[in-house]
């Protein structure tokens, strides 16, 4: 469900879409999309997690860019064209990419879940951040884009005047006005993942 605020929206992971990898090989839990109900094809901006078991070639993507996040399992190592292999942890930062160039998986250990978001590059460019923090951390404002806060484990955020959301695991928030003041805060070790969309004029 969402919440009711104009800025702020509230998406809880047992609502997430599954759909199928483009390829077939597997299945996605899609967290946000837009243009709202936009399919593989004509997305501006994609966010998503996916269970990958196998080894294998990733989908490709024409004109898009992206960046993929371990959040589960040992991690994978990336052969990215011609360009020698890319490994990522979970304790990595996220790993940005162009979804155009032909890639290849193979497992470090076992099954793995990433983060994977992707934006249409013509059309919106966008960055991700691991937070990792005990207690409190405060995020920095930006001036223009939109904020979406995946949350690896339970946190609250405290968004300025619009008040505290308590998230679960891998809920996610999203803020329309990347310049509100965000904290969050943690009962332990917590994680979470930043993400800045800044659609193109």
């Amino acid at each position: 469900m969402m919440a009711d605020h104009s800025a702020i929206r509230i998406l809880r992971a047992q609502d997430y879409r599954r759909m199928p990898w483009k390829n077939g090989g597997g299945e996605t839990a899609e967290i946000a999309v837009f243009p709202a109900g936009a399919g593989l094809e004509d997305f501006v901006w994609r966010i998503s997690m996916a269970t990958v078991a196998s080894d294998g070639p990733f989908s490709s993507f024409s004109g898009i860019d992206r960046t993929l996040s371990i959040l589960q399992g040992a991690g994978m190592m990336l052969t990215i064209g011609d360009e020698g292999p890319v490994t990522l942890t979970p304790g990595a930062q996220p790993f940005a990419f162009p979804a155009d160039v032909a890639t290849s998986a193979i497992l470090i250990n076992d099954v793995i879940t990433d983060l994977n978001v992707m934006t249409r590059r013509t059309k919106c460019d966008h960055r991700v951040t691991r937070h990792r923090f005990s207690g409190k951390c405060q995020l920095e404002t930006v001036a223009s884009g939109i904020r979406i806060l995946l949350c690896q484990s339970p946190v609250t955020i405290a968004c300025g005047a619009d008040g505290n959301y308590a998230m679960g695991a891998y809920d996610a928030l999203i803020s329309d006005e990347g310049s509100l003041r965000m904290v969050m805060e943690g009962g332990g070790p917590s994680v979470v993942y930043e993400i800045i969309l800044t659609p193109q004029d």
